[in-house]
């Protein structure tokens, strides 16, 4: 199993809104380097899912449950999105603040290409942050 963590802005798709869909398409990246880690999910993957702009903080968990393949708001055909299922609330949400003030976290690529929508998460920093978070299933 891999670990990532994927952003959404909460005003144009939420949390909320991901629970109450329980499988979503995880259309809409356009950045290369994105695309690339979106095609490096695998079924059965976890990712956080961070609300960015708007409270800049991890507030869930999801499961990778589709490989990726043509984004359907692609008319070029360029790009590629994965499905995602809401696994549940992160306990005790982790700011961005929080991350960034914690040196353990400091080569965390969310730190570190801050601007990247899906980012990879490594073991160490996976369990580092289920911990913050309260995270424990």
């Amino acid at each position: 199993m891999a670990y990532w963590l994927v952003k959404s802005e909460p005003d144009a798709f939420s949390w909320d809104e991901q629970v109450a869909n329980d499988v979503e398409p995880w259309t809409g990246v356009r950045n290369h380097q994105a695309k690339k880690n979106l095609m490096a999910m695998a079924v059965g993957d976890r990712a956080f899912f961070y609300h960015s702009n708007v409270g800049r903080e991890i507030v869930g968990v999801v499961d990778i449950v589709r490989a990726a393949y043509p984004d359907p708001t692609d008319p070029q055909g360029r790009w590629v999105c994965v499905d995602v299922r809401a696994v549940g609330p992160m306990p005790r949400p982790v700011t961005l603040a929080q991350i960034k003030a914690d040196p353990t976290l400091a080569d965390l690529a969310l730190v570190r290409q801050s601007r990247l929508s899906v980012v990879p998460v490594s073991d160490a920093h996976w369990a580092h942050l289920c911990r913050m978070g309260e995270w424990a299933r």
